[in-house]
């Protein structure tokens, strides 16, 4: 009875598609993103300038508009190359291949921005589920579940040791939005964002250095040869 309540009002799909994106797809190629990252800075050392960006940036649009082709959602995003590619036997397929792909994203003073970037591909089933009439989905369910996806997979992957600092949830609602290039603004801010994180947290890094110049008369410590107990001294 509880099942078929819950198919009725929808409620595991969103939950379902989340686990099955995390198990399926993330838990696996998550944990090498920062490696195919590394290897890519070893041969463009100025490409990847900033390490906190090293991540796997997901797209999670609210209204479930997912693009095959970034450079078609915004002119400011353009394909640079795919990262090494990660390749696993998996389900009975031999050799399955999974890989990321980097993008320059441009600022408007023309600085590029550099990134693993791809949608939350789960989102497309939303989308498809909404269009389709036997789903008997509408667009207020759609919204919903979209923003149920983006909180399970948030706290599943809050609670996956492996796959910790090596992702970035860029969640966003455009369905109101004409802004030519308001996917790439949204993107950069996140990249500004992680850069600055960065920034600071080197700086309070170096603030909080232990200094090894300490005045002597300062730290005085009086250690005693004897196994005797000895009268405190002020001096």
């Amino acid at each position: 009875e509880m099942s078929e309540m819950s198919e009725r009002s929808k409620q595991n799909v969103a939950h379902g598609l989340a686990w099955s994106y995390y198990i399926g797809y993330l838990k696996i190629v998550l944990p090498r993103v920062k490696k195919s990252m590394e290897e890519f800075s070893r041969v463009n050392p100025s490409g990847l300038s900033c390490r906190e960006t090293w991540k796997l940036h997901i797209l999670v649009p609210l209204n479930c508009d997912v693009y095959d082709d970034l450079e078609k959602a915004d002119s400011n995003i353009q394909y640079l190359t795919d990262l090494s590619e990660t390749t696993l036997t998996r389900a009975g397929t031999k050799k399955r291949v999974y890989k990321h792909s980097l993008y320059a994203i441009r600022d408007k003073g023309n600085k590029l921005w550099h990134c693993a970037l791809e949608y939350a591909t789960p989102l497309q089933s939303l989308y498809a589920m909404s269009q389709d009439e036997c789903a008997a989905f509408s667009r207020e369910d759609r919204l919903e579940q979209a923003k149920l996806f983006y909180r399970t997979l948030e706290e599943i992957l809050k609670s996956s040791k492996e796959c910790a600092g090596t992702y970035r949830l860029i969640v966003y609602n455009e369905s109101e939005v004409t802004e030519t290039h308001f996917l790439s603004r949204e993107i950069l801010w996140h990249l500004q964002q992680q850069c600055h994180e960065e920034y600071a947290m080197c700086e309070r890094n170096h603030l909080h250095t232990p200094s090894t110049s300490f005045d002597s008369t300062e730290f005085n410590l009086q250690i005693s040869v004897s196994d005797q107990p000895q009268p405190l001294r002020s001096d």
